[in-house]
């Protein structure tokens, strides 16, 4: 019989025990014996019979550095073994995690654990958003250097997230404010201007006339007012630089359907993009029949009709009118309000040479986001009324046929082309040219990335007023921001007025030149940075094609759905150009898409005024809260966390308070991951994920101290009431491994997931004690369910798992029980019971139309309940029957059939 050291004192036994072969040190654990309190068993070797507060902190520190070491490690690359790349969003470093942070990393650091238990070569990388408007902002508000403030922040946010348990690839840790990352930000730069798809142009900002600065829009008050000097904000128009996106345009809608299930971003993605059935067609505009050196782009709704062009069409806000242009009084002379006007200016269409006037709409606004068009009469009555009414000349550019087809007259080299092969051929000339021809909707504006502002990504261009704008040369990369305390420049921009760094010479000519003060949209940044992260050390390039080929595209990106538009599309937009460059392998960036909802918490606010209430202004002890001066009625609303609206949690507090595994089962319990929690601790899931992890403690105590009894394990002492219980369990587990497998890899649901194991151990609590004893089932049960929790609350696994392993006289020997739970290969479904003759396969109709099979056992294959139940918490169920109005079910036993009658939303 093995001696049980007594509850107050240490024995010597224990003094030598190891953990992972690492002697205990003698000295340590007598310091303990005057004073001993209540430890954990990978301390003393001895269980504690319950999972109380003090055990749990106990446990979570003894695991927390170890479990973070464990993983922190860089393995080497072998590039013969799958991959699994799951990323999570980067957060900008203000310095505080909220509780969205916790969730999105809370998912990804699960599945992270999950994927590399089942074998594959993980990835889980982490960095920092670190350029913007906030820091710079904290900077003059507080007389900080942004650089400073950042990295504070980052120091601090990435001690939150460790105290959360994250498995993060923290060798690939990235910093968007660090030279080492920004120089290959401009190296892209270049490269897109290179390929033509970088220019600059006059576009409308917000202009402070006081402090003589351009205003991001966050910048401005609902008054239209400064937020800092307090003037009203003027709209000036001012040369910016753009990426033009828009050439993209089509081959990124044209990829959306090769896209798994995007959980409805697919969808927002297209509607964003819009119909890419148009195209923009290059002009150069004379006067008297001069060219003015002014060029503008015009969209052509129906392409291939270009030869049909009356006169190009802009609006009355356009910059030509407003802005800098040379043409601007000519513009102005010629306009008249609310009539089309006809102008003394023409545009040459440079793919045609055809010449056609230029009108002045007498509308303020075009379908989409237009403020140039093409007009062509012969396939839009408005512009036939225009023509006709200004006397404009055109020709019919569309015959067609007796059997209904078309083909182009009228049109040059193209006319006698069916419609189809005009306009693949026309664009295709255009596009050869360089002078439009990209397929784009009419919806969708060129990216503005010209930001005014310090604490950004310098734009690498040098301006030569005998050379134009000229690129700086790859060798001298990175242009760093100048080391300044000056954030508020005059004229445009903070850089404006570090003259020291402005000037310089031209690479080209020598001569003395200026460099671009502007610096770059900090979504740029964000662009391609899932790029950088397969090779972060790289020093020569962005990234090596080969590390890149290899762990794109990203597997799994898990996200706040509020960046499912644009940063999606300009992540897109960088991949599909990466990969035209001979960069990369693959066009896409993103396998799968994974968004999470928002974590809300109720809000009180006074009806009469809206101002927003603190806990202690409010009393609750009536039935409805009132504001404790007025006793006036509160709105009651559940919003997203915000310290504004006294409504947020902070994740230390709740951390503290409940500990790391059970906030992480909470969060992973509390909804699927694209539904909205709705948080509140007293009533919600925290108490559940909390006794259920006091019932897992308990069921391995039980087995502990049965194994320790000093009674020898043996299945052949169990009767055969016990032998069929062990076939159930056996039964059970296999089918709880199937389902959280497939909730794992499938559809992230881990709520779910949680219901699984919370079934399987109920089932377990439910055990006699002789089966406890001398059932092989329910060692290996135990030690699955502990397995697959892994994943999700290390810490106690861990545990539980050195317990289990320090039993003697196993029955199992598939577990590798010398290893640490977290590197345990994750469970498979015995092969026996996927040939089991009693499984019954039952087809499954929703409204009379099949959606697939489920497998239930056969003893309960009959029982209507439980075949329902089962088939809920399925797979299937999940993905087709959760959430919706069942109201009537059927089953055929001896057709093994069964069908739901769902309530159709």
């Amino acid at each position: 019989m093995r001696f049980v050291c007594p509850r107050f004192f240490i024995c010597p036994s224990c003094w030598t025990r190891q953990l992972n072969g690492v002697p205990r040190s003698d000295k340590w654990q007598k310091s303990r014996v005057p004073g001993y309190s209540r430890s954990i068993y990978s301390e003393t070797g001895k269980w504690e019979r319950k999972y109380g507060l003090e055990t749990r902190q106990r446990v979570e520190n003894w695991w927390h550095l170890k479990i973070k070491e464990l993983f922190s490690k860089p393995a080497e690359i072998d590039k013969l073994r799958p991959k699994f790349y799951v990323l999570s969003m980067f957060p900008y470093p203000s310095g505080k995690l909220h509780m969205g942070h916790v969730r999105v990393y809370t998912i990804s650091d699960t599945i992270a654990r999950f994927q590399k238990m089942r074998g594959l070569q993980v990835i889980n990388p982490m960095g920092w958003d670190a350029f913007g408007l906030p820091a710079e902002n904290a900077a003059i508000e507080h007389g900080l250097h942004p650089a400073n403030w950042t990295q504070s922040n980052v120091q601090h946010m990435r001690k939150q997230l460790d105290a959360l348990g994250l498995s993060f690839s923290w060798d690939r840790e990235i910093t968007t404010c660090s030279p080492d990352y920004y120089k290959w930000t401009q190296y892209l730069f270049i490269k897109l201007y290179e390929a033509g798809l970088v220019y600059q142009n006059e576009a409308v900002v917000n202009w402070d006339p006081v402090d003589q600065t351009v205003l991001a829009n966050e910048q401005v008050d609902e008054n239209g007012c400064s937020w800092r000097s307090g003037a009203k904000v003027e709209k000036k128009y001012l040369k910016q630089w753009f990426i033009k996106t828009s050439v993209y345009a089509k081959a990124l809608l044209d990829a959306l359907p090769e896209l798994p299930k995007w959980y409805g971003i697919k969808e927002m993605q297209a509607n964003w993009l819009g119909d890419c059935t148009g195209c923009y067609f290059e002009f150069m505009l004379k006067v008297n029949n001069k060219p003015t050196g002014e060029t503008v782009a015009a969209y052509a709704h129906i392409p291939e009709a270009i030869y049909g062009a009356s006169h190009l069409h802009i609006l009355p806000n356009h910059r030509l009118l407003l802005g800098n242009s040379c043409l601007k009084e000519v513009f102005q002379k010629d306009f008249v309000p609310g009539k089309d006007s006809l102008t003394s200016v023409s545009a040459v269409n440079l793919l045609t040479n055809q010449e056609v006037p230029v009108v002045i709409s007498a509308k303020l606004e075009f379908e989409g986001h237009l403020d140039t068009k093409i007009g062509i009469p012969c396939t839009t009555p408005d512009d036939a009324n225009i023509a006709r009414n200004l006397g404009l000349s055109f020709e019919e550019v569309i015959e067609i046929l007796p059997d209904g087809s078309e083909r182009l007259i009228n049109s040059g080299e193209f006319t006698g082309m069916s419609r189809q092969k005009a306009l693949e051929a026309i664009t295709q000339q255009a596009r050869n040219k360089g002078v439009g021809g990209h397929l784009t909707s009419n919806k969708l504006k060129d990216w503005l990335i010209s930001r005014q502002r310090y604490w950004g990504t310098p734009i690498p261009i040098i301006h030569c007023q005998n050379c134009g704008p000229v690129p700086v040369p790859y060798e001298d990369l990175p242009v760093k921001l100048p080391d300044t305390t000056s954030f508020t420049g005059k004229g445009g921009s903070p850089l404006a007025s570090a003259a020291h760094w402005v000037k310089c010479s031209c690479p080209r000519c020598k001569a003395p030149a200026r460099r671009e003060t502007d610096t770059m949209d900090t979504f740029v940044d964000s662009s391609w940075y899932y790029l950088r992260y397969t090779d972060t050390h790289n020093s020569e390039r962005p990234f090596h094609k080969d590390l890149a080929d290899y762990w794109m595209p990203v597997d799994l990106y898990v996200g706040g759905k509020e960046h499912a538009v644009m940063h999606l599309y300009y992540a897109r937009f960088f991949s599909h150009f990466c990969h035209s460059q001979k960069m990369t392998k693959h066009k896409e960036p993103f396998h799968e898409l994974l968004v999470q909802g928002l974590i809300k918490n109720r809000t009180f606010r006074l009806a009469t005024t809206g101002k927003y209430l603190k806990r202690e202004e409010i009393d609750f002890t009536g039935p409805e809260p009132v504001h404790i001066k007025t006793k006036e009625n509160l709105q009651v609303m559940w919003e997203k966390m915000s310290k504004s609206k006294h409504n947020g949690i902070e994740p230390e507090e709740i951390i503290q308070k409940y500990g790391i595994d059970t906030v992480r089962l909470y969060i992973l319990f509390a909804a699927p991951p694209e539904q909205d929690i709705l948080w509140d601790a007293k009533t919600d899931a925290i108490p559940g994920v909390q006794r259920w992890q006091s019932r897992l403690w308990l069921l391995a105590t039980k087995f502990i101290e049965a194994r320790n009894s000093g009674i020898l394990p043996n299945p052949q002492l169990l009767n055969p009431k016990g032998k069929a219980e062990a076939k159930h369990i056996w039964k059970q587990k296999n089918l709880v491994i199937s389902e959280v497998t497939g909730y794992f890899q499938k559809d992230f649901l881990f709520n779910a997931a949680i219901s699984q194991l919370m079934g399987l151990s109920n089932t377990l609590s439910q055990t006699s004690q002789q089966l406890i004893l001398h059932s092989a089932e329910f060692e290996d049960a135990l030690a699955t369910l502990c397995i697959m929790l892994a994943s999700m609350a290390p810490h106690i696994a861990s545990e539980i798992w050195a317990g289990l392993s320090g039993v003697q006289n196993k029955l199992c020997t598939h577990h590798h029980w010398d290893m640490e739970v977290l590197q345990q290969p994750w469970p498979t479904v015995d092969p026996e019971y996927v040939q089991q003759p009693d499984i019954v396969e039952v087809s499954v109709l929703i409204n009379n139309k099949p959606c697939g099979k489920v497998g239930v056992p056969q003893e309960v294959a009959q029982n209507p309940e439980v075949v329902r139940e089962l088939i809920v918490q399925s797979t299937l169920g999940t993905e087709h029957l959760q959430g919706r109005t069942i109201t009537k079910f059927f089953l055929s036993p001896r057709t093994a059939l069964v069908n739901f009658l769902i309530q159709e939303s």
